[in-house]
């Protein structure tokens, strides 16, 4: 569980919902954001926020994300929540600067999503990714996320669902200008051994904290556990 949040820190959190069906095979939209109620985070990055087919209509309605306090940035329209399944929800006074996509390589159809905040650390730019299920894919896409964090005008963090079952260093040397939080497993969630969902953050910022959010019912409401993270101006 995470710990009480310092007042000089942006708790962000990545998390994918896994279109909202949990490990019991519901669909349970408000399951999803009693766990990220728990973690108590002012920025949630989010993957498959999405349904699949066309249109990809919002697994998680936007009137139950606005109902509990969050909101989220527009990056889909007709109705989804995100682009490319990626979603990013905020709160707690963080405000809306900037949005927009960034085109990923790959066979698959992938994407990522970027949005710059005012937070009480200033501006910040979180750019929110589900790279591909093959290395090569990964590796691709890895240098155009490292390209879209060269950001000179606020900080830079990097979240998501990297799916990455290496313990080593296989994307971080891809981009140097950013530290990657040590991985912790998040996966599969009954039973966590890949450290799938990452953070990473420009130099402009520390860690002072993260980890894994495993309380119930975050153990069965997604296959992936939600990582969190404590970050403050350096």
């Amino acid at each position: 569980m995470p710990t009480i949040k310092r007042p000089d820190t942006l708790r962000i959190a990545t998390y994918n919902i896994q279109k909202c069906i949990g490990l019991d095979l519901r669909r349970r939209p408000e399951r999803i954001l009693q766990v990220l109620d728990g973690i108590r985070a002012d920025v949630a990055v989010l993957q498959e926020a999405d349904k699949r087919l066309p249109p990809r209509p919002a697994a998680l309605p936007h009137f139950l994300v606005e109902e509990t306090g969050w909101q989220a940035a527009d990056l889909g329209g007709a109705g989804s929540l995100g682009w490319h399944g990626n979603a990013v929800l905020y709160r707690n006074g963080v405000e809306l600067r900037g949005k927009g996509h960034i085109a990923l390589p790959g066979l698959e159809p992938r994407g990522a999503v970027w949005v710059e905040l005012d937070t009480g650390l200033g501006p910040v730019r979180v750019i929110g990714a589900h790279l591909g299920l093959t290395g090569r894919a990964r590796r691709e896409q890895m240098h155009a996320l490292a390209r879209a964090a060269k950001h000179d005008d606020a900080a830079v963090i990097l979240a998501g669902d990297f799916n990455e079952w290496s313990r080593g260093a296989v994307l971080e040397h891809i981009a140097p200008a950013l530290k990657f939080l040590p991985p912790r497993a998040s996966f599969p969630a009954m039973r966590p051994l890949g450290a799938l969902d990452r953070i990473a953050h420009c130099q402009r910022l520390t860690a002072v904290a993260h980890g894994v959010h495993g309380k119930r019912p975050a153990h069965i409401a997604s296959d992936h556990l939600p990582v969190w993270a404590d970050l403050r101006a350096v």
